[in-house]
């Protein structure tokens, strides 16, 4: 969705109330996929403070799902944003000032709210996600989830270079 600031940014005192949804299915962020369950419309305040400036204010709430960082099963988990940002029309090819970011949500006098509610989401992300904090994860040798089920699995260190004495302590065991 995009919203068209560009009578805000040249009025100081105006003040315009504008309800939202986030679009998007799912956010991608480093490896992760997160999928989004449900995303409640929400409130974006703006007010213009002159100058070409213009402040936006808003609260949301999404719940997203993502496999566990340990045994990969879904999780599911909500997270909240706060927006309370002031906002500077992008001026094209003019110099910014040093310490002024780029906003990438905003193009011109146009906010896009998908590309906003993705950049607050990938800041507020937890660094993993885990179903559980005592989550045992799986057998990086089998596969199996040992929060279900524990496996017959060697569980020292496995070095390639040793296979093939592993294959003769195998065949000893079997005599």
């Amino acid at each position: 969705m995009l919203i068209h600031l560009s009578e805000l940014f040249t009025r100081e005192g105006k003040r315009e109330v504008y309800i939202v949804r986030f679009g998007l299915s799912s956010v991608a962020f480093g490896s992760g996929l997160y999928e989004v369950v449900q995303a409640e419309p929400f409130e974006l305040v703006f007010t213009g403070l002159g100058g070409r400036k213009c402040s936006m204010k808003g609260d949301s709430s999404l719940v997203l799902r993502t496999p566990c960082a340990r045994c990969l099963e879904p999780v599911t988990f909500s997270c909240e944003l706060h927006f309370d940002q002031e906002l500077t029309p992008d001026q094209g090819g003019a110099a910014q000032d040093a310490d002024q970011e780029k906003e990438p949500y905003l193009n011109g006098c146009e906010l896009d709210v998908d590309q906003l509610v993705c950049n607050e989401l990938i800041l507020s992300l937890p660094m993993r996600v885990l179903c559980r904090e005592d989550c045992k994860g799986i057998c990086n040798r089998c596969g199996t989830n040992l929060n279900l089920r524990t496996c017959t699995c060697d569980t020292g260190p496995f070095d390639p270079r040793m296979s093939v004495f592993q294959e003769i302590f195998n065949e000893m065991k079997e005599v």
